[in-house]
């Protein structure tokens, strides 16, 4: 709040004409741009301090502040400034003014006070002895005692309390202007309007939408971005919804100067809705939020201008109705503090970095975030950033030109990176110095290379096991992931020399690299063995580094040497896809979910929810990381973490697709009771069948070596064996890997679930 020049209380009556002193109060990193504004409004002059600016001008301009302000929060006009150095002189401070001259004592008010001093340290003391000055001097001069209201006060006065004084001012606002009246609704986490007006002024939107360029925000949220844009392309004054302003009870107020310029903005506002206004755009996964923002849309009269539906970011497009050459892509992610998984996080910026190449080149792009590390991990160049603060959270707007922006390698969520071939061939093995064991090794696996590369090429797959102990002696399954290689040796067999095995092992790990044109860097190696209790989640190593593979329309996250599995079982690859190809408009549910690669693919073909149980946080987190690294939004893709046996017991919701794959053998010591798949399958099919529709298909699968299917399933439901049909030719050679079964339900099947609590 600013100083008067004089410090004595200034006069609370002016001509409207004479030039008056007023504040401006903004969120830290807007200044700049609020002087900028104030200066446009017609302002005599505007300077900028932390947290708002100071600017002359007459009551008019004080007018269009409070109407056609999109940054400011306050708009304030200071009576007096006056020592405060104790309680009694801030009483004889305030009840020093003529008070009759700015309201009358039959109208309410409320003080808001901030700030402190030696002797004043608490605002709640210092807003009542701010009260007592005014009431009292009501009383003294024989009139009657005005009454205090905090929720809707005719008038709201400001009092700020420093060592060099006390400030005192009428809030002309009456409240934040902010608050436009349009959103009633909004989603978690909402962006403040003026904030959201700062973003698009820092991009430049105006100067754009004047161009004829578009707009498109694909986390739309509540829509409180597009609204904004549509409103300064339109020359929508952001005041004009308000139901009244501060001044408006004020006994300094000049109605017929102020309905003058409310009745310019509406006419402004009217010819704005008249013309063709920029394409705007918005998207967002959830569908509660995208209504919600329909009716804030309606709410502005704004449904001609803005359009949105429910889109995930892996459905990101640039719209092809007509020519778009040129535009903004602008959206407020979510950064960790209240929404997202911050370490599934990267992977989403990542998704929008590679959507931002493909589909807008040529445009535009503004990136706000409360973390410049997730700025980086879209992989893009930014050219500009600013500071802006959302709360109390510094934040950053970043700005992108997507004329030639080529993504980076190195950010998360990207590819792999293996070795380049110069440095594979630099730490290739030469063939002389195989031994002829590897050797013999070494030729399997160029064979196997051969044999499967007409099929590799046709599907496009980038994961496919190479080689599964296709030499007895050489007990160790070799499996392809893009550029990289993992070797799951087989455990040995009780008998067999150890220093043997140890030398076959190392003739391996001498011929993987040769054969494959790999360095050996880029391999990793395991020995694979029964696993009880929690043994399977725990870590082998602590690299952490997450690789990106392709499979089908999936981008699915691997970990080849931290854990005793990899996150994709290849082996289920068909199984997978199969469920991609059938989710569209479906409810799936994914029991004993793993990494979620199963839910990925679901998502991705359509599923109109998927649902995903486990019990480890590892997995349930690396499955976020998948939802992310393909654009999937948790809205529809729900995660829970549960005993999958427990949490069919309460199961009320019905599916339409279900994947069952529960482990061979368990004993966590997160559950009570072990888990034996073959002694203990039959009641949990049934459990699995009660929560599918009628129609509905239900996959069980499991890797138990020997299983039989319970005869009394086989004869109760339609029960097809389909092992031999989800098995690529990598796992022909043994076809005991896994079994699978599609169960189906007939229209009008009824089923209960035995474990459900009654």
């Amino acid at each position: 709040m600013p100083s008067p020049t004089s410090s004595s209380p200034a006069s609370t009556v002016q001509p409207a004409s004479a030039s008056r002193q007023w504040f401006a109060t903004c969120p830290k990193g807007m200044e700049g741009l609020l002087r900028d504004e104030m200066l446009a409004l017609g302002a005599d002059s505007a300077r900028e301090t932390v947290a708002g600016v100071y600017f002359a001008g007459p009551l008019a301009m004080g007018y269009r502040a409070c109407l056609w302000s999109r940054l400011a929060n306050r708009v304030l006009l200071p009576l007096a400034k006056f020592e405060a150095g104790d309680a009694d002189a801030l009483y004889r401070g305030v009840s020093a003014l003529n008070w009759r001259d700015i309201f009358a004592p039959e109208q309410t008010f409320t003080i808001d006070f901030t700030g402190e001093n030696a002797q004043i340290r608490n605002t709640q003391f210092g807003a009542q002895r701010s009260k007592d000055g005014i009431v009292d001097w009501f009383v003294a001069q024989g009139f009657a005692r005005p009454s205090v209201d905090r929720r809707n006060p005719d008038l709201r006065f400001n009092v700020r309390l420093s060592k060099h004084g006390a400030l005192l001012a009428l809030d002309m606002s009456g409240g934040s202007l902010h608050r436009r009246n349009y959103r009633l609704q909004a989603g978690a986490a909402p962006l403040k309007e003026n904030l959201a007006a700062a973003i698009l002024l820092r991009a430049d939107w105006p100067g754009m939408a004047a161009r004829g360029g578009a707009l498109i925000d694909p986390m739309c949220g509540s829509g409180t971005l597009l609204l904004e844009a549509a409103m300064m392309a339109a020359d929508i004054a952001p005041g004009l919804g308000r139901e009244r302003f501060g001044f408006e009870r004020w006994q300094g107020h000049n109605a017929p100067q102020w309905q003058a310029l409310l009745t310019d903005a509406q006419a402004r506002a009217r010819r704005g809705r008249q013309v063709q206004l920029p394409e705007i755009r918005g998207y967002d996964a959830d569908a509660s939020v995208i209504r919600r923002a329909q009716e804030n849309i309606a709410r502005a009269g704004l449904q001609d201008a803005v359009r949105v539906s429910c889109k995930s970011l892996a459905e990101l497009s640039k719209p092809s109705h007509r020519p778009l050459p040129h535009g903004l892509v602008v959206c407020n992610p979510p950064y960790g503090e209240r929404l997202g998984d911050r370490e599934s996080l990267p992977y989403l910026y990542r998704q929008l970095g590679e959507a931002l190449v493909r589909e807008f080149s040529g445009w535009q792009a503004a990136i706000f975030t409360g973390d410049k590390g997730l700025g980086r991990a879209t992989g893009l160049r930014s050219h500009k950033q600013y500071t802006l603060w959302n709360g109390a959270l510094e934040a950053s707007l970043l700005l992108f030109d997507l004329t030639d922006n080529r993504l980076s390698e190195h950010s998360p969520g990207a590819p792999g990176q293996a070795a380049s071939p110069a440095g594979r061939a630099e730490s290739a093995t030469e063939e002389g110095e195989l031994s002829p064991g590897a050797t013999m090794f070494a030729n399997r696996l160029r064979k196997n290379r051969r044999r499967f590369a007409a099929w590799v090429k046709r599907t496009g797959i980038e994961c496919y096991r190479l080689y599964d102990a296709d030499m007895p002696e050489y007990a160790v399954a070799v499996d392809l992931y893009g550029d990289r290689v993992h070797v799951a040796e087989y455990q040995a067999p009780a008998g067999v020399d150890p220093e043997a095995a140890a030398a076959r092992l190392a003739e391996i790990q001498s011929a993987v690299p040769q054969a494959l044109g790999v360095a050996a860097s880029d391999v990793a190696y395991k020995v694979r063995q029964r696993q009880r209790g929690d043994e399977q989640y725990g870590k082998q190593g602590a690299q952490g580094e997450l690789l990106t593979v392709r499979e089908g329309a999936a981008r699915l996250l691997v970990n080849l040497r931290d854990y005793l599995d990899t996150g994709l079982f290849l082996d289920h690859r068909p199984l997978r896809l199969r469920l991609g190809s059938e989710a569209a408009g479906c409810d799936f549910l994914n029991l004993f979910c793993y990494t979620g690669t199963a839910t990925v693919h679901a998502a991705l073909g359509g599923a109109r929810s998927t649902t995903s149980v486990d019990l480890s946080n590892t997995y349930l987190s690396w499955l976020r990381k998948n939802l992310a690294q393909n654009g999937l939004d948790e809205s529809r893709n729900h995660i829970v973490r549960a005993d999958c046996l427990a949490w069919l017991q309460d199961c009320k919701k019905k599916f339409d697709l279900i994947l069952l794959d529960p482990p061979s053998f368990s004993n966590s010591r997160k559950v009570e009771a072990s888990f034996d798949v073959q002694r203990d399958h039959a009641p949990l099919v049934r459990a699995a069948l009660a929560c599918l529709r009628p129609g509905g298909t239900l996959y069980f699968s499991n890797n138990r070596r020997g299983f039989r299917l319970d005869a009394e399933l086989a004869r109760s439901f339609t029960c097809e064996d389909i092992s031999r049909a989800t098995l690529d030719p990598d796992f022909q050679r043994n076809p005991r890997i896994h079994q699978c079964w599609r169960i189906t339900l007939p229209e009008t099947a009824k089923t209960e679930n035995p474990w459900a609590r009654r």
